[in-house]
């Protein structure tokens, strides 16, 4: 956590513990003093840099050695942070999403089973799919596309993580394919958009300048409207390697870069922002009934 003041005293009468002692207890690095706006234009102007934290007991920092260090790091390219962050074992949720007064509550009627391949899930999109009507069961993101359709789900979630996308392909890929051919409606968001392209025949790339925060306009190019969507990716599906039948159905206002795909001749679609988030705020909340409509149309 980076900011330009020194953190002060609680100011808000629901606090419940000092920023700095909850930092601490996390284990989250917090850097305090740092003119955030020229760290932003840096960024926004060159790219995003490779960089270390130090901060020995001491106090002598080895300002060369942490550089060598920082300019050694190979970037994420050909990384696979899938697996360091997805479940182990599988699960099964069905808290919904919050609502006032009552909290966060549980889906106790369900219509649909989905079984969500977990990447680095966000807990909101799996609350998402609960309140949509759906009984959730997570499975890890090296599942197999056996292990996927023994649960005989009748539609299937690819979430969000991170990392290099064709690293995690390796294994994901070949499950997706599985998955597709056997007819399963299919929803992907964040890599899980990535990967669902990989699966279908495209290419993944790397952005020179990621997209970041929850100010991001999308443009919905099967309904014309503009979403303001929540983004956090380096790298992006180049539409030029869809093949025929995939169809590019979200667009970047930014860069113009790729934002959704939908394959109906497969029952699949995927975005690569995330819905679940509340930017707009709910902007992007009819894709989960979009998927629902999905699973619920006959093949």
């Amino acid at each position: 956590m980076i900011v330009k003041q020194d953190i002060t005293e609680p100011s808000n009468w629901r606090n419940h513990q000092h920023l700095d002692a909850w930092l601490r207890g996390q284990g989250v690095t917090g850097l305090a003093g740092v003119d955030t706006r020229a760290l932003t234009i840096r960024i926004r102007d060159g790219g995003a840099p490779s960089g270390v934290l130090v901060f020995p007991a001491d106090g002598r920092f080895d300002i060369e050695g942490a550089m060598a260090r920082a300019k050694a790091w190979p970037g994420l390219e050909g990384m696979d942070l899938a697996k360091t962050v997805a479940c182990t074992q599988a699960y099964e949720w069905d808290e919904t999403t919050w609502a006032w007064p009552t909290g966060y509550g549980r889906q106790v009627a369900p219509k649909h089973h989905v079984v969500a391949v977990d990447y680095g899930a966000k807990r909101n999109i799996l609350r998402c799919l609960a309140a949509a009507g759906c009984r959730v069961t997570v499975v890890p993101g090296t599942a197999t596309a056996e292990d996927i359709l023994r649960h005989n789900p009748d539609g299937v979630f690819l979430s969000n993580g991170p990392g290099d996308p064709a690293a995690t392909g390796t294994y994901a890929v070949p499950a997706i394919q599985g998955v597709l051919a056997a007819g399963k409606p299919v929803f992907g968001i964040c890599l899980g958009h990535q990967l669902l392209s990989l699966a279908l025949g495209g290419k993944t790339f790397k952005l020179a300048r990621g997209h970041r925060g929850a100010n991001q306009p999308v443009k919905d190019l099967t309904t014309g409207r503009v979403e303001i969507t929540s983004q956090n990716h380096g790298f992006a599906v180049d539409p030029d390697s869809l093949p025929e039948g995939v169809q590019v159905t979200h667009v970047s206002l930014f860069d113009q870069s790729n934002e959704g795909i939908a394959c109906p001749a497969k029952r699949a679609f995927s975005v690569q922002y995330h819905p679940e988030a509340s930017p707009g705020p709910s902007d992007s909340h009819y894709l989960f009934q979009r998927f629902v409509d999905l699973i619920e149309a006959k093949a």
